[in-house]
């Protein structure tokens, strides 16, 4: 059985301290504020509020972490980028998920959503820098591929594999939407075969 459909809710976590003691294989998923990292999680659990979002940018702040069995977890990562956000709040999120992505040697793979719409902004690219030195398998999802055109999708998911290839990160890069269903199955495979290495 797919490891997302046995996805119950853990634990959230405001601070490194709060972190559950590691078990197992653990994917990340991350994501500029609004792009559809909720909505993604739900998606690939089959399920329609697992991961609860907002229309709000930058509600999430703490991490919250997944049970996935006896397959391994699965940690949501507050939404990165949000401008509104007050500079402390910003430095205590910067803070928290520096702290999860250096520091949990069960991370197996980081899962990055990018709005298919506008992919590689200087956020995505900054936490893709942040990313560098981290030891864990990319997963770039290209989110609400939907609201492109057949030709649109197509040039994005091209010039994104090319922007990646040139700047030397290496991630595989799929088409996803949380709406239409595409790239759901996909994703989920891979992500079920990462956490069984």
């Amino acid at each position: 059985m797919s490891a997302f459909l046995q996805a119950r809710f853990l634990t959230s976590a405001a601070n490194p301290q709060d972190f559950p003691p590691e078990a197992g294989p653990e994917l990340a998923f991350a994501g500029r504020s609004n792009v559809g990292k909720s909505s993604a999680i739900n998606a690939l659990a089959g399920r329609k509020r697992l991961a609860f979002f907002s229309k709000t940018p930058g509600r999430t702040q703490t991490i919250n972490f997944y049970d996935l069995g006896d397959q391994g977890r699965l940690a949501d990562l507050p939404g990165y980028g949000h401008a509104t956000a007050p500079k402390s709040l910003r430095a205590s999120w910067d803070a928290l998920i520096g702290g999860y992505l250096t520091g949990r040697s069960s991370l197996v793979a980081v899962v990055v959503l990018m709005d298919a719409r506008r992919p590689l902004t200087a956020n995505d690219r900054q936490f893709l820098e942040w990313l560098r030195p981290v030891p864990a398998l990319r997963l770039v999802l290209l989110s609400k591929s939907d609201k492109l055109t057949r030709a649109e999708r197509i040039k994005t998911l091209a010039s994104t594999r090319a922007a990646l290839d040139k700047a030397a990160m290496t991630s595989e890069v799929m088409l996803f939407s949380s709406k239409g269903g595409e790239g759901v199955e996909e994703a989920r495979e891979l992500l079920n075969s990462w956490l069984r290495k």
